[in-house]
């Protein structure tokens, strides 16, 4: 038997792998230099052309980019009405920002638990949290994978609740044939460079709502605004106009912009091998009882963000840090997506407690992110397939 390099033994090979990276081509190099060379940097032409390139891929439409993934899902709040004394239910299995976009305009995080299968929420689990407080529920697409939208909908219209769906990990991703953007009252898009596209930094909303897309507008640009229409004051001539509500600094530049154009291009490029790594991985993993597989639903034609690999620590006679460990000693780095948001400090202080969902958290205790982006080679997937099942096999009881 292979002894892990942990243990001493050789690793499987000596070029580190990462578990995420950005790829650019030179028709991304072109689309920046162009805007560098334009009159515009920001507030110019390719934001428009953006979100006008967003709503054609999606079907949504109206979009509303603005600086990062967490100033889209605070403007979405705030679009949705939320505030002083609301409730707004999310899961603990996501980034930090899918709760706080509820404390920045003071309303309530309330977590639901997930399903242990899909690792998404569980729409059974938010009903069961839903209180005459609440005001809306973020559905966050775990690793990619669409939650379950129609019962989802089904649960906010019979409630009156908004439905925002944090798409972060799942731009690309169809469910029941449409592109997710287009289903939820509004979706949220993350483009941090781990992401299946990327303008660097970036975010967007994309909604239906006319109302929705008039309220982001502002909320992206201090509520500030020239359209004839919602002025409240008689107009002093071409240069006037308002601040009519509160907003923030969130645009995004063209340079960004022109960017993620060109990243758009390749996005069903990048989402078909990004499938066929999946695809390799679990063949590989999918019948060895020392690890499980994450369960996709028929609904959901994914593109895959992050490949979660669940440790079945009864069969192991090692935890998730040392596997994590023995993992990086063979030159495969991994990471871990994600802490329960109510085990931070800032959260603990607030009131919540450990316990809250103890389906999320025997998950966190039992998961591996593996690499997964598009630049990865077959030998790259082999590697780290090899990596695994070595550390699997030595550890087996």
């Amino acid at each position: 038997m292979n002894i892990p390099a942990i243990e001493g033994g050789t690793p499987v090979r000596d070029k580190k792998i990462y578990y995420g990276h950005q790829y650019l081509d030179q028709a991304d190099y072109d689309a920046v230099l162009n805007v560098l060379k334009s009159d515009y940097l920001t507030c110019g032409p390719k934001i428009p052309e953006l979100e006008e390139k967003l709503c054609k891929i999606t079907g949504a439409k109206y979009a509303v980019v603005c600086s990062n993934g967490t100033a889209a899902l605070h403007i979405a709040a705030m679009a949705a009405g939320l505030g002083e004394g609301d409730e707004l239910i999310t899961t603990p299995i996501t980034f930090a920002a899918s709760a706080n976009c509820a404390l920045y305009v003071g309303a309530r995080p309330v977590f639901a638990d997930i399903n242990d299968e899909t690792y998404n929420i569980d729409p059974d689990s938010v009903e069961a949290h839903i209180t005459e407080k609440t005001k809306a529920v973020v559905a966050v697409d775990y690793t990619g994978q669409a939650v379950e939208l129609d019962r989802l909908r089904k649960i906010c219209e019979k409630h009156g609740l908004v439905l925002i769906e944090d798409g972060a990990h799942s731009i690309g991703t169809l469910y029941n044939g449409k592109h997710i953007g287009s289903i939820a009252d509004m979706t949220t898009f993350s483009f941090h460079p781990v992401k299946t596209i990327t303008s660097g930094e970036g975010g967007a909303v994309l909604t239906n709502s006319e109302e929705y897309y008039k309220k982001l507008i502002l909320a992206r640009a201090h509520g500030i605004t020239r359209d004839t229409s919602l002025l409240e004051y008689e107009s002093h001539g071409p240069w006037y106009y308002e601040q009519v509500d509160i907003g923030y600094n969130y645009r995004l530049t063209d340079i960004q912009a022109g960017l993620l154009i060109s990243q758009l291009d390749k996005l069903e490029m990048f989402k078909s091998r990004r499938k066929q790594i999946v695809e390799m991985y679990n063949n590989a993993f999918a019948d060895m009882e020392t690890l499980t597989v994450q369960k996709e639903i028929p609904e959901s034609d994914t593109a895959r963000h992050l490949y979660i690999l669940r440790l079945n620590t009864k069969k192991l006679s090692i935890d998730r840090k040392k596997f994590f460990e023995a993992l990086a000693a063979e030159n495969v780095m991994c990471n871990v997506h994600y802490i329960p948001v109510y085990y931070f400090p800032y959260y603990q202080k607030l009131g919540y407690k450990k316990g809250l969902c103890p389906k999320a958290e025997k998950l966190y205790d039992e998961i591996i992110s593996l690499p997964l982006y598009y630049g990865m080679t077959d030998e790259d997937v082999v590697s780290v397939i090899d990596a695994v099942k070595k550390i699997a096999d030595y550890y087996a009881v």
